[in-house]
């Protein structure tokens, strides 16, 4: 659970950058925090493969 709160924070980070006009690193945050939500994504699905084998 610890990588779904970096992705939450990097988007709170890019939402704050936005609100105040730092538009490139408000698009950096946004970046990092998608490539994150990804890897959350591939690693919960993989967890739920081998879970339900494993029992």
């Amino acid at each position: 659970m610890d990588l779904i709160r970096w992705t939450l924070i990097f988007l709170v980070f890019a939402l704050i950058a936005a609100v105040f006009g730092f538009t490139g690193v408000a698009s950096d945050f946004a970046y990092i925090g998608k490539i994150l939500f990804f890897i959350f994504i591939v690693l919960f699905v993989i967890s739920l493969i081998f879970g339900r084998r494993a029992s």
